[in-house]
């Protein structure tokens, strides 16, 4: 990826170094794990392990609570995510009227949010209360190392998934969402629960589309993203964490089904098809 080539985000606050001053055990990089990985283990739905890890999903952020600095970060990785930041900026502005992007807080080991407190243990998180997307920029080790997808577009990946899941709030999807887990089965929790990953997936195609377009992309760069959504889908983990499959259980997609809609969004470049390939 040319990203150096390109403008960075101001809607970015480093919070590394910081203490999130919250409850619960920081999990350093070198431990970082998905929730994912977690709820494939225990069976649990991933928003349920958020909110025993984060004491409450609801919890608004402490009052008073420390602000980072707010700009392009200095170095290296941090101006990488500010990039990628400002690129889907510019993507969805002009794909979507009245787009309101998110805020990127970069933080280590735990932070405060709207969604309440999280240890890094949750990876990479959007959290609708705030319009802030979360990033502990150690989870790119994890990725490269636990998952062996490396490369800058499998990190851009990640970055423009979790902005996709902010595209969702923004046409106002969060809200059927909400309507449809409403005394739903866990079993149809973790269905809609793999239609809104699949959807995000999508969007962060159809940002990879349009950055292409701008010749941030270069060749090689989207088998990088593709290889990443291969290697963090469902069946993909379950098999290497539990030696079987248990398709019910899927909250964010096989690896076929991750990589299928990562491409819709990839070859069309058109946010509609992703909401019309998944219907939430």
């Amino acid at each position: 990826m040319r990203w150096k080539d390109y403008r960075q985000s101001s809607n970015v606050e480093d919070r590394r170094g910081m203490s999130a001053g919250g409850r619960g055990v920081a999990i350093g990089g070198g431990g970082i794990v998905l929730v994912l990985v977690l709820s494939l283990l225990t069976g649990q739905n991933p928003m349920v392990l958020l909110d025993e890890i984060s004491g409450s999903q609801s919890q608004v952020a402490p009052d008073g609570a420390a602000q980072g600095r707010v700009g392009a970060p200095s170095d290296e990785m941090g101006q990488f995510a500010s990039a990628v930041l400002a690129s889907t900026e510019d993507v969805w502005s002009q794909l979507i009227d009245g787009y309101s992007p998110p805020r990127l807080v970069l933080f280590s080991d735990a932070v405060n949010s709207a969604c309440g407190y999280a240890s890094a243990a949750v990876g990479p998180f959007y959290c609708p209360g705030d319009s802030q997307v979360y990033l502990d920029l150690s989870f790119f080790d994890e990725l490269k190392q636990r998952f062996g997808a490396s490369g800058d577009f499998a990190q851009a990946y990640v970055i423009a998934h979790e902005v996709g899941h902010h595209v969702q709030n923004q046409l106002g999807l969060y809200e059927r969402i909400a309507q449809a887990r409403r005394g739903a089965s866990e079993r149809d929790v973790n269905a809609e629960s793999v239609k809104v990953e699949l959807q995000a997936d999508c969007f962060a195609g159809v940002w990879g589309y349009h950055a292409q377009q701008a010749g941030i992309i270069e060749p090689g760069d989207f088998e990088e993203g593709l290889k990443a959504a291969a290697a963090i889908g469902d069946d993909m983990l379950q098999k290497q964490t539990q030696g079987y499959v248990r398709p019910e259980s899927f909250t964010h997609g096989s690896s076929a089904e991750r990589v299928e809609h990562l491409r819709l969004g990839m070859r069309s470049g058109d946010p509609n098809d992703c909401t019309r390939g998944v219907a939430l």
